[in-house]
């Protein structure tokens, strides 16, 4: 039997027996969708093999995001949060137990703000309630209401039980706003979700300021992430991520001038003002809870005390850039915030 004969009687006895060669995998398809949620548009880019389980995958994360809106949202009345201080409200109660995420987001505040000696403090509720309605007037806030909504403000007036998970707040009428970490834990969310339920690792998940990356795109070493220059002669920073998170906080789009006086969004926890100045800050960790909650704490805190706070956290990095009052801009980094940038 000729050579050319053999092969084809060997391939039609595999045929029969129902053997067949496998087909090579489709190269994963970059996929990207946007919802708005929290307040702003969460954008996921991911790669899947077909199109149908990316849909599914992100339309699955988005959920994820609206549950946990639902939990951390300060503007809905009916969240977790809300209800949690309304049984606050005029009297100090028992401890109440609350959902796994809603103590998980406040035990990690809480770490922030004893690292950051309060710095950081999602207790400045109803200091931001007044600077709200300052950016809708144009008018600072009443001393004297201010002085009432500081009194409430203290991140040691929160009383957490990690056994019972249960919370109890030890001053009437006071008001949590988890909006600067509650992004970045959704972000978190959103790809865990992805990788557990659907296998996509390759994704990334932005909410504004906040991004956090999973595995770096196929053929690529990471994603490329550029940061925003708070004035046109900063030169451009790009990073290069993969299983990271990024945040970036700063006076660059929220913000009020009242007086001739820029005021930021951020505002200090010990004070109660919105922060002046110009001056933006970039924070990469492992995660996005810690990126988002520590570009707030860095922001207050003047830059070789923040940078020391972010050097004390494993695998952050940070880049701040303040524009003096002669106009100049000063940059400030730590060691390891090198090793992220695009080479």
């Amino acid at each position: 039997m000729n050579q050319s004969i053999g092969r084809t009687v060997f391939w039609a006895y595999l045929i029969l027996l129902g053997v067949t060669w496998p087909a090579k995998a489709a190269d994963p398809q970059r996929c990207e969708f946007e919802a708005q949620h929290m307040g702003t548009t969460f954008r996921i880019v991911l790669y899947a093999n077909d199109k149908d389980t990316a849909k599914k995958a992100s339309a699955a994360a988005f959920a994820r995001v609206a549950e946990l809106d639902g939990i951390m949202s300060d503007y809905k009345k009916d969240s977790e949060l809300m209800l949690l201080c309304k049984k606050f409200a005029t009297v100090v109660g028992e401890p109440v137990k609350v959902s796994d995420d809603l103590f998980f987001v406040l035990q990690k505040a809480e770490e922030l703000s004893k690292k950051s000696d309060g710095a950081f403090d999602v207790t400045v509720g109803p200091v931001v309630q007044l600077w709200r309605l300052a950016r809708r007037t144009q008018q600072l806030p009443d001393s004297k209401e201010l002085a009432a909504a500081m009194a409430k403000v203290g991140y040691k007036k929160v009383k957490l039980d990690a056994k019972n998970k249960t919370v109890q707040l030890t001053t009437p009428g006071m008001q949590l706003d988890l909006g600067g970490i509650g992004k970045g834990f959704a972000a978190d969310e959103a790809l865990k979700l992805l990788r557990a339920k659907f296998g996509i690792k390759q994704a990334l998940v932005a909410a504004a300021g906040d991004i956090t990356c999973g595995d770096a795109p196929p053929g690529k070493d990471g994603w490329v992430v550029d940061i925003a220059p708070i004035a046109k002669k900063q030169k451009p920073r790009t990073l290069k991520l993969a299983n990271a998170s990024v945040s970036t906080s700063g006076d660059l789009e929220q913000f009020v001038e009242i007086g001739g006086v820029r005021y930021s969004h951020i505002l200090d926890p010990k004070t109660g003002i919105g922060l002046t100045g110009r001056r933006s800050v970039t924070v990469i960790a492992p995660n996005g809870i810690t990126a988002d909650s520590m570009t707030k704490a860095v922001s207050v805190l003047p830059p070789k005390i923040g940078l020391k706070l972010v050097e004390d956290t494993p695998g952050a990095a940070a880049y701040i850039v303040v524009l003096d009052k002669d106009g100049e801009l000063v940059f400030h980094a730590n060691k390891r915030f090198g090793q992220f940038l695009q080479k």
